[in-house]
């Protein structure tokens, strides 16, 4: 892995035609447990070999045993809620047709929320970093549909509610050799004038491996379908970004055509390190090598240390067919490549 202009993903891989048949199998009952936990298991090892194939430095497992828009697999860990039907299922495709849950009862993860056993199985089929992810408090409450005036007064109760689920993940994390975790917490950026202090909810959850391991957080604009579900700007939720106990904060930019580039700066001499998005993963658009080097151009032209800056698409690629997302992983490792050797040249 070089030292400078780290790879990386954001997390989730791209669901190839028989995992997404699979699936659906399962969810029909004819999959038995064994054949599922086999099928789970193949899908993670793709996703590392796509990546190791692409040249990507720190990888992921891809999120594949999360069959559902990410937090639906949390939820089947999860007591005291009940699954509601969408509330729209036909027409064009919108944020509206995920899955909600009423609160019936307070909420606990007895057997936690099943990253810990993510982790272990992938960290035995690479040899390379391996980066663990998963959501954040106000993230997991924001499928909270009803039921929070009789169980938890609003959001933020119960918010605070999945803070102990977190943490105890996290502390299991760390036991089973984990070194590297994400938090993806996209709502100051979805949620700009929510009442609720996302950094002291966020900090809570971390709290207990501050220090003890690397930290993330992944902040984008939604992508559920590749559609945003906010207003694009970082700009007023630079504070509360800061306000992260992380040492990484993972941002979106390709898809803005690098708009905002330069609050990178601002981050960098803030003392944090900088994951930015090269790769457009909304657009089926497939970048080129050149592509990719302006725009790591324009992020070190912000004022970004190449030794504190990880290349990474813009969102996790769980919306974009594979042969795209393979396509595009191999465009970032190569503009990256591109720049490098500029860089060898002028330096000699």
């Amino acid at each position: 892995m070089t030292e400078e202009l780290r790879t990386s993903v954001v997390g989730s891989h791209a669901r190839p035609s028989w995992f997404v048949a699979g699936i659906a199998a399962a969810e029909r009952g004819e999959f038995g447990p064994a054949d599922l936990e086999e099928m789970l298991d193949d899908a993670v090892d793709l996703a590392l070999r796509d990546q190791e194939e692409a040249g990507i430095d720190i990888v992921s497992d891809g999120e594949m045993r999360r069959a559902g828009f990410f937090t639906a697999e949390f939820f089947r860990r999860v007591t005291g809620v009940r699954a509601l039907p969408p509330a729209r299922r036909l027409g064009a495709g919108a944020h509206d047709q995920q899955h909600r849950y009423e609160v019936l009862e307070p909420i606990a993860a007895p057997d936690g929320l099943g990253v810990v056993a993510e982790y272990r199985y992938a960290a035995t089929r690479t040899k390379r970093p391996l980066k663990v992810t998963l959501p954040g408090p106000y993230t997991l409450s924001g499928r909270l549909d009803s039921g929070l005036g009789h169980v938890y007064a609003e959001r933020n109760a119960a918010a605070e509610a999945f803070v102990p689920i977190l943490r105890a993940e996290l502390e299991g994390l760390l036991a089973a050799g984990a070194n590297f975790i994400q938090i993806d917490e996209p709502s100051p950026a979805i949620h700009p004038d929510a009442p609720a202090d996302f950094s002291a909810l966020f900090n809570a959850a971390v709290e207990p491996i501050v220090g003890r391991a690397r930290l993330g957080a992944h902040l984008c604009f939604g992508n559920y379908l590749g559609r945003p579900l906010a207003r694009r700007t970082y700009r007023p939720v630079l504070d509360a970004m800061l306000g992260f106990r992380v040492d990484e904060l993972v941002l979106e930019f390709a898809n803005r055509e690098m708009a905002e580039v330069a609050i990178l700066g601002e981050i960098a001499a803030a003392g944090r390190h900088v994951g930015a998005g090269v790769i457009d993963v909304k657009n089926s658009y497939l970048e080129t090598a050149h592509d990719v080097a302006e725009r790591i151009d324009a992020v070190l032209a912000a004022g970004v240390p190449a030794a504190g800056l990880t290349l990474v698409p813009d969102c996790g690629f769980s919306q974009t067919p594979r042969a795209a997302t393979r396509a595009k992983l191999r465009a970032m490792v190569a503009g990256r490549d591109l720049v490098l050797g500029r860089t060898e040249r002028e330096d000699r």
